[in-house]
């Protein structure tokens, strides 16, 4: 693509949601005019198919007697959009707001780089200020600007290779962007974090709770991208363990030496110093996040749920293996309502 075509440029946006409420309405009102937008509904009940037929868009409801997955409401989007003279796809979330300029940026970095598949930029959290969960994620979304491994679920796609890959693996309830990245990744295409606003976010999460299910749901993304990738990524593997070791090995260890304790006193000391591996954890990450610019609280604050979500996450991670070894479908983990 070179500069002086760049604007002849036709881009389609997909939109997924599911009990959106108010935040799809913002969304929606996000996308520049004129664009080619399908929006795909996963069993809502609040209305959210009926605004967005009322702003003229393009709505797809997905089948209720299936189960849903935020990957089979992408492709549906891409199917709708296949057959349509479009060159670049925004796949955007419907709790996310499109920042006005991300569009321009997007399309232009694909300029001289061929085999440049998808573009994402910053994601930020709306109401960061909200809860320390909402704070949590924003700093989730700030990765590194320049080559990526995956995007999130805001990236600009090149239709084309996003097709011949094809598409999402609609079967994956968590997981299913590094899926994807990673079948791009081996047929050659490249994947890059731009230095520009792309979407504002609303997590919604100001209960433990949320935050626990939503902790859970990543530790199953992570077995399962381990389960069908194997070593194609390290740090998959290394997650899982990481959680197998913090999130059950010890802690088993330390409740089965705290019994023992009950027979020979030295077994209690073994829990006990089993059990101060976890502050000293929490302050070595604690302090790593203060040497990357973190402030105090906040750094320690992190490294404290970092450590925590091995236990929910470890329950993830034993739910994707019991529901593989049965072969049953699972069900999404839904952390917030409308």
């Amino acid at each position: 693509m070179s500069r002086s075509n760049i604007l002849d440029t036709r881009v389609g946006v997909i939109v997924i949601g599911r009990n959106e409420g108010e935040r799809l309405k913002a969304c929606l009102r996000s996308i520049p005019p004129g664009s080619d937008v399908v929006y795909v509904d996963s069993g809502s009940t609040d209305g959210s198919v009926e605004f967005a037929e009322s702003m003229g868009f393009d709505t797809v409801a997905l089948d209720t007697s299936r189960g849903f997955t935020a990957a089979r409401a992408r492709n549906a989007g891409l199917e709708r959009l296949s057959s349509r003279k479009l060159d670049f796809v925004q796949m955007i979330d419907g709790d996310c707001e499109l920042d006005v300029g991300w569009i321009d940026a997007a399309v232009a970095a694909f300029v001289d780089e061929p085999d440049l598949a998808v573009v994402f930029g910053r994601r930020r959290e709306r109401f960061p200020e909200r809860s320390i969960y909402n704070r949590l994620c924003d700093e989730e979304w700030d990765v590194p600007v320049g080559e990526a491994r995956s995007c999130g679920g805001d990236a600009l796609f090149r239709l084309a290779p996003l097709l011949a890959a094809g598409g999402y693996n609609g079967d994956i309830i968590a997981g299913e962007e590094p899926d994807l990245c990673i079948r791009l990744r081996q047929k050659g295409w490249r994947i890059r974090r731009i230095d520009a606003e792309m979407t504002r976010h609303d997590a919604a999460m100001t209960r433990f709770g949320q935050w626990w299910r939503r902790s859970k749901r990543s530790g199953h993304a992570f077995a399962e991208l381990l389960q069908r990738h194997g070593n194609a990524e390290p740090r998959w593997q290394a997650q899982v363990r990481s959680i197998l070791l913090w999130g059950g090995i010890v802690p088993g260890l330390i409740v089965l030496l705290g019994l023992l304790s009950l027979v020979r006193a030295g077994f209690g000391w073994a829990a006990l110093i089993l059990l101060v591996l976890y502050p000293l954890q929490i302050a070595r990450i604690g302090w790593r996040k203060r040497g990357g610019g973190k402030p105090p609280g906040f750094a320690l604050a992190s490294a404290f749920f970092l450590m925590l979500g091995k236990l929910p996450q470890l329950a993830g991670v034993l739910l994707y293996r019991r529901s593989h070894a049965s072969a049953k479908a699972p069900t999404i983990i839904e952390y917030k309502g409308a």
